[in-house]
């Protein structure tokens, strides 16, 4: 079958889908895609479309928006694709749907599965200090993220990343993976790999508890956990009753034997200073309540840092 006549159904939501549903257009034919239903943000309650409907917009694709894929699936069916593509939908893809396909449906996660499955891999990966991560292309099956694995591509997360700087990579890494699998999928030259369940580990969507930054922790951790959620949905920790969010920092290798966990015991050209189990994180970009995100040696130019000291972040 040659590429154009392959028809395909995509089915995806945010930012990290768009550069692989661009690859598909641009090499094969995508008759639809499937996203989430339009949301309403701010007090004026505006429409926003997900990334992807916005793209699909652009390029003139029918584009479907069911708020039970479960139930609203039969549109989809009529399109008689002969591949469903999926990359962070978020909802639960039915069977009927998974089987209709000639080929199937596949999935583009961004882990190394059967590491991290579930919705936040590229948080938890840098959060629960991995060293490398990457993309897996897999045949998707009614349980989240267990299909057999059909390609995989490793990436180094190095310790300057951020959840921002990983997802940018890892979204690329997506789309040339899919494109460079998918001729051999549709030849039949790949053999898929079955995952092994006692590797498995997951990545749950992130909660407010774990945005909280806990200075009892060790100084790598709570780095791992700021650079982790940084820029989305940002770490936190309160001072003076108000929130502060923490979008950057460095370790330190100072250790105060006579400071509390989360005391600000030392004010830097560049950050802040704060006790640690193990030693000293040094906070170089936040965002007090109701102000803009600022780097801390900016704040400085108008506020002085040393009324800081002693403090203590709960």
């Amino acid at each position: 079958m040659k590429k154009k006549e392959l028809r395909i159904i995509f089915m995806g939501t945010p930012d990290f889908s768009v550069p692989v549903l661009e690859g598909l257009i641009e090499n094969y034919k995508v008759v639809g895609v499937v996203t989430q239903p339009d949301k309403e943000v701010g007090r004026k309650h505006e429409i926003k479309f997900s990334p992807v409907k916005e793209t699909a917009i652009k390029y003139q694709i029918p584009v479907f928006q069911p708020k039970s894929i479960k139930k609203e699936y039969q549109e989809i069916v009529n399109l008689k694709p002969d591949l469903i593509v999926t990359c962070a939908y978020g909802q639960i893809i039915p069977k009927v749907l998974l089987d209709c396909p000639k080929y199937h449906a596949i999935n583009v996660h961004a882990s190394l599965l059967p590491k991290l499955r579930g919705g936040a891999p590229i948080h938890k990966a840098i959060i629960n200090n991995y060293t490398r991560t990457g993309i897996t292309i897999m045949y998707m099956v009614e349980k989240m993220d267990a299909g057999d694995i059909l390609a995989q591509k490793e990436t180094v997360i190095k310790l300057e990343d951020t959840v921002g700087s990983l997802h940018d990579r890892l979204s690329t890494m997506g789309k040339e993976l899919l494109l460079e699998t998918l001729p051999d999928l549709i030849d039949g030259k790949i053999t898929p790999i079955p995952q092994k369940e006692e590797d498995v580990t997951y990545a749950w969507n992130i909660t407010r508890e774990e945005e909280k930054i806990d200075f009892t922790k060790r100084t790598i951790d709570i780095y791992n956990q700021i650079r982790g959620l940084n820029p989305w949905p940002g770490a936190y920790a309160i001072l003076d009753g108000k929130i502060v969010k923490i979008y950057s920092s460095r370790i330190s290798e100072s250790f105060f034997t006579t400071k509390k966990d989360g005391e600000i015991g030392k004010i830097y050209e560049d950050g802040i200073g704060v006790s640690t189990k193990d030693g000293e994180i040094i906070i170089t970009e936040l965002q007090w309540e109701g102000k803009k995100r600022v780097k801390v040696k900016d704040f400085f130019h108008g506020f002085d840092g040393q009324k800081l000291l002693g403090k203590i972040f709960e």
